[in-house]
Formats: C-alpha cells, structure tokens, sequence
C-alpha cells in the first residue's frame, strides 16, 4: 500500500489541478440571466414607495458605501475592486443592461435574500426596508463608471474621502 500511496496523491493532485474557478462562457451566463428574470428571482410585481428624489437616491448611496461598495465599488460598476473579476462568477456591474433590466421589485428581492450561491449576501435582518428601497433607487441612478474614485479599502495610501476629496491617510 505504501508504494501505491506517491502514485493517489500525485493522481489526486492532477486531478485536483483541472478544477480551477473559470469565469462562465457567453451562452452559461445567457440561461443564468434568463432563469434569475423569470423563475427564481420573486417580487417582479413588487412597486417601490420611494420616489426617484435626490434625497432617496443620496440615502440609497450612503447605504450602498457602507454595505455594497466592498464588491460594487463607489460606483457600483466595480471600479477599483481588485478581486471583483476573479470571482466566480464576477459581482455585475449594477448598470449593466441585465441589471438594470429587473424591476424595482426584483433588485429589492434580490439585495434583501441575496443570490446563492454566488457571493451576493442576503441583507434581510441587516437593512431596513426603507433601506432597500432607498438601495433601488441609488442602483437606478447610478454615477458614471470611475467617477466616484475606488473604494478606501483598495486605495493604498490616498482615500477618496465622502465630500470626492482625495486625502492622505494618516499613520499613528
């Protein structure tokens, strides 16, 4: 048995090598979206009682900067988010075309009970609802790619501060 032994692991580690996370092909993603709209995404007829104002979208985007920005960026299209394409599969920018295609009720179900198994958490328990909403409405008016700076935790030694200020951290 002890002479087999180099021989399972070295087959076992061959093996192993080959299992690699990919990032999902073209026609792999198209049935992923298509079953996520239509069969396990719920809350489609879902309307949001927040109205599109600047003080909802400003709430939903001081929301997003405390919970969402980690995988999102600032700008919700992953800007300076250095692991954000390693993933599998990758955090969607949030103005992308099948993004922005869920209704308010559907971004709201899917920040609420997240999206097993990617790495998209549930938030139910953790935001209020109004919180959610607020989240909708920022996600539906969301700044331009880059314009926001990347987030504090991926900036080195500069950070954007809340006010867009870049600023030096400050070493004890």
């Amino acid at each position: 048995m002890r002479a087999w032994l180099p021989a399972i692991v070295a087959f076992t580690c061959t093996v192993l090598s080959g299992c690699a996370a990919k990032p999902p092909g073209r026609i792999e993603t198209s049935v992923i979206n298509w079953a996520k709209h239509n069969v396990t995404i719920g809350g489609a007829h879902d309307r949001n009682p927040m109205p599109s104002t600047p003080d909802h979208i400003e709430s939903g985007k001081q929301t997003f900067g405390a919970y969402c920005v980690v995988c999102h960026g600032r700008d919700g299209q992953n800007t300076g988010v250095p692991f954000a394409q390693t993933l599998s599969p990758p955090p969607p920018s949030l103005a992308s075309r099948p993004v922005q295609s869920y209704t308010d009720g559907q971004l709201r179900s899917i920040i609420s009970n997240g999206i097993s198994p990617s790495g998209m958490p549930a938030s139910k328990g953790i935001l209020s609802d109004d919180d959610i909403w607020n989240l909708v409405v920022y996600i539906r008016h969301l700044p331009p790619a880059g314009s926001l700076g990347e987030p504090r935790a991926y900036s080195g030694d500069e950070y954007q501060s809340d006010s867009g200020d870049s600023k030096t951290k400050q070493t004890p």
